[in-house]
């Protein structure tokens, strides 16, 4: 049988199938629309066996596979206690997605890590560049919050450990809105997200330079090196997800851009959800650990270097033998 033929026959059933799959996959069906499900999936798989059988065209098999897939999801799908989903998440599907998406992951890594190295090392070497990203106060108030003499470190002001709950706080509202913003900003055609990748790169890498050169390095990398480790990571992660949105728009492929979209957004989505749990860490890392003027500089290091490692091994090891999230 002609491909032409083949498709001419079945696709009203696929486009039957494709809308009862939607339907399911938002949570809305009911029992009637449930009815001839297991029909329709056995038949579609099938109808994918022959069409590869008889070599039809990849872009046909590959719809076809697209919705066998989707159909096998909704055919052995079980309802799992909300706090069991978030656990599984954690556990193992969020390290397996960032996996899944390590193109984005590594570009976003290297213009978010790539910059701040790069403007870190010129400020050192140069100083006065310092000035063409930040102005004087700024400056001023950077060298404030990591003076080797204050009584808790990365803080404008003084407080006590009492007012920790409240920097806490703080922390989660910022870093949190910086991440959304880098992911949000993928919509316009991921130049936004290029661009606070870049953006937040040059900031922090001209402050680690700077406050290095004046003698304030120690105070500083022994500040940063704990809850960096989560959230530096969680922002090249928001950094990748924004950039899935925005190569979703621009290289649609064979779906149309809405769709291609929407299936980005679904991944993206959980990247954030991830992003959002590392973001909570650092906070409460950065709140109560790296603020700390009794632990010596020595132990900082030791502890936030056990940080890194974690986190490394978590996203790299974590979940294995399982499958990325769709």
């Amino acid at each position: 049988m002609k491909q032409s033929l083949f498709e001419s026959r079945h696709q009203a059933d696929w486009q039957a199938f494709a809308t009862q799959l939607a339907t399911l996959e938002r949570g809305k069906a009911d029992a009637a629309q449930c009815t001839g499900f297991a029909a329709a999936y056995r038949r579609l798989c099938q109808q994918l066996a022959l069409a590869q059988a008889r070599g039809y065209s990849n872009h046909l098999v590959e719809r076809l596979q697209q919705l066998a897939l989707r159909g096998h999801q909704q055919f052995y799908r079980h309802r799992s206690p909300l706090g069991a989903q978030l656990l599984g998440f954690v556990l193992g599907g969020f390290p397996r997605l960032v996996r899944a998406e390590w193109r984005c992951v590594l570009a976003a890594s290297l213009l978010f890590f790539g910059s701040l190295l790069g403007m870190g090392l010129l400020v050192y070497l140069f100083p006065e560049l310092v000035y063409s990203v930040m102005d004087a106060e700024q400056v001023s108030g950077m060298e404030q919050m990591y003076d080797p003499d204050a009584s808790r470190l990365g803080r404008f002001a003084e407080r006590d450990s009492g007012d920790d709950w409240l920097m806490f706080g703080f922390y989660i509202m910022n870093n949190i809105g910086i991440a959304f913003q880098t992911f949000a900003s993928g919509l316009l055609l991921g130049l936004g997200s290029l661009f606070f990748l870049l953006f937040n790169g040059l900031m922090i890498g001209a402050v680690a330079g700077h406050l290095t050169q004046i003698g304030y390095g120690q105070t500083f990398w022994s500040f940063v090196i704990g809850h960096g480790a989560f959230e530096l990571t969680a922002i090249a992660l928001a950094g990748a997800a924004g950039l899935k949105l925005g190569w979703a728009l621009l290289a649609p492929g064979r779906l149309p851009r809405g769709e291609a979209l929407r299936r980005a957004a679904a991944r993206s989505v959980r990247l954030i959800g991830g992003v959002i749990l590392l973001l909570l860490l650092a906070a409460f890392v950065e709140a109560y650990w790296s603020s700390m003027t009794l632990a010596s500089a020595s132990l900082k290091y030791a502890v936030g270097a056990g940080l890194w490692l974690l986190v490394l091994a978590y996203l790299g090891l974590a979940g294995r033998g399982g499958h990325a999230p769709d």
